[in-house]
């Protein structure tokens, strides 16, 4: 059985949507991006506007202004709840990797 489109989020993925907590625009993601990761996370126009195209079509962000060429986009609570899952799937790997090398007081 295939799994479920973004029941997992890549790096890139968790990223482009916690930028979109606030409304901005494809290049005000790609500079937060790089600003929130220090430089770790680069996210080029190619994978962006492809996947602001797949987060639109699965509801998990909507569009919210368009301007000629410049189009904004926000989460949509649909987006918000795959936020919430992925941090908290990410967190429980975290504490299950403490626990495996006894480091729960190190976290």
């Amino acid at each position: 059985m295939p799994r479920e489109k973004f029941q997992t989020l890549t790096e890139q993925m968790f990223y482009i949507l916690l930028c979109l907590r606030e409304e901005c625009c494809g290049m005000d993601i790609m500079e937060r991006v790089k600003n929130l990761t220090g430089g770790r996370v680069a996210v080029g126009p190619g994978t962006l506007y492809h996947l602001l195209d797949q987060f639109c079509e699965s509801g998990m962000i909507g569009e919210t202004r368009v301007e000629g060429r410049r189009r904004s986009y926000q989460l949509t609570e649909k987006g918000r709840d795959a936020l919430d899952g992925e941090a908290r799937r990410m967190a429980a790997q975290l504490n299950d990797y403490a626990a495996a090398f006894g480091k729960e007081d190190d976290r």
